[in-house]
Order: C-alpha cells, then sequence, then structure tokens
C-alpha cells in the first residue's frame, strides 16, 4: 500500500487522526488476514453515504431553486452514483491505497466499480468523523460539486427511484425506501437484493451488482407494477 501521506496531499485534506483513513482504506476481505485491524471500511462508507447526499442535496437546492422535487432527485442520482464515484476514486487512485485480501486484489478489487465507489463513501464518512462536516463539505466541493455541469451532461442514467417516488407521493404516499435483504458471493464478485417499501408495505424486490443497482431494479418493477394497474 502506497504511503497514507502521499494520499492525504492528494486528497487536499491532512487528518487529525489518521487511523481513520486507515479504516476507511480497509476492505472487509482484509480483516481474514489481519486479526489485529479491528473493523473495516463498511461504517465509514455507511455514514459517508447519507453525508454525501445531504451536502449534494443541499447544493442542489440552492443552485437550482425553481427546480421540483422530482428534477433535483434526478440530478442527485447522477453526482452520486457508483459510475461517478468509482471514476473519483480512480482519479484519487484510491485502488492502490485500500487493504484487501490478496485473494480479492488477485480478482481485481483494485478496479472493482462498486468497492470503489463505497471507499469514497467512506473517505468523505471518515473526513467527517475527523473534523466535521464543514471539512468534509469542502472536499465533496472540490472534488465532485465543482465539476457538477461535466458530471450532469456526460453521466447517464436511467433513475426509475424518482421516478418511482413521484408516482407514490402523487398517489398521497410518502417517499420510499430500500432495504437489503439479501448478499449472496465472494467479496469481488457480490450480488445484492434489495426490496422497496411504500404505503407503508414491502413491495417489489431488485437484484444487482451493486446496491444502486439493486434499488433502481427493485424501483423499475414496482414503477411497472404501479402503472399497470392505473
Amino acid at each position: 500500500m502506497n504511503s497514507l501521506s502521499n494520499l492525504q496531499d492528494t486528497l487536499g485534506y491532512h487528518y487529525q487522526n489518521s487511523q481513520l483513513l486507515e479504516t476507511a482504506l480497509t476492505h472487509r476481505s482484509y480483516l481474514n488476514e489481519d486479526h489485529s485491524v479491528p473493523q473495516s471500511n463498511e461504517r465509514s462508507e455507511f455514514l459517508g453515504d447519507a453525508v454525501l447526499e445531504l451536502v449534494t442535496s443541499e447544493f442542489l437546492f440552492t443552485k437550482f431553486p425553481q427546480s421540483p422535487e422530482g428534477d433535483l432527485t434526478s440530478l442527485r442520482a447522477k453526482i452520486v452514483q457508483t459510475k461517478t464515484l468509482a471514476a473519483l476514486a480512480q482519479e484519487l487512485d484510491l485502488g492502490s491505497y485500500l487493504r484487501m485480501s490478496k485473494g480479492e486484489r488477485a480478482s481485481g478489487g483494485m478496479t472493482n466499480a462498486s468497492l470503489l465507489a463505497d471507499t469514497v463513501e467512506a473517505i468523505i464518512g471518515s473526513i467527517y468523523l475527523d473534523k466535521g462536516i464543514e471539512q468534509a463539505k469542502i472536499f465533496i466541493h472540490q472534488f465532485l460539486l465543482e465539476k457538477y455541469e461535466m458530471i450532469i451532461k456526460t453521466t447517464d442514467v436511467e433513475d426509475w427511484k424518482s421516478r418511482l417516488q413521484e408516482m407514490v407521493q402523487a398517489k398521497g404516499g410518502v417517499a420510499p425506501t430500500y432495504q437489503v435483504i439479501n448478499e449472496e458471493g465472494p467479496d469481488h464478485d457480490r450480488t445484492f437484493t434489495i426490496q422497496v417499501y411504500y404505503f407503508d408495505k414491502a413491495q417489489e424486490t431488485g437484484v444487482g451488482k451493486s446496491k444502486q443497482i439493486a434499488q433502481q431494479a427493485a424501483a423499475r418493477k414496482a414503477l411497472e407494477k404501479l402503472q399497470s394497474i392505473q
């Protein structure tokens, strides 16, 4: 693994607690090879995902004061999707800093789009833990939001989630939520099954190689079902 000092130079941020960065770069497969490592980056990823969505939502809300909710949701989906975050991870060369098992590395973990996108979210979560929301905002703005126009123009995403949300809310419901109900396969080739919930009950499920893909698949099936019973 390359020097974390070099990575911090690249990130434009030097940690007060460098252990947070080490954790953000630790894939869960690595814990099987080094039992002294207390945790993987999954908790940091969970937090970073929420911080990224909040900061991006606030940015778009302010940037486009006349845009309706559906348009803002579609724009946000393009910025925070796996493809965009994986491209940023490659730009930052995060793959070369990741701690993962030999098997994971041999099977292409350093270039796995879903894994790289998760690492970006973990980095955001670790910055938030190290110095709070304002520092996390600086990182997100510098590496993503300052390039939002290019991202929006060059990124194509079929946003079934936004379309489903619009239809559910038009029928008087609240925004759908999504829950992982199954994960299977080796770490470098995970398959996720996600269920969408709205109208106070579980609805359709979707399967994909990333959580975002599975969510979109579930939303598409749910939307098609709603349209068929109109």
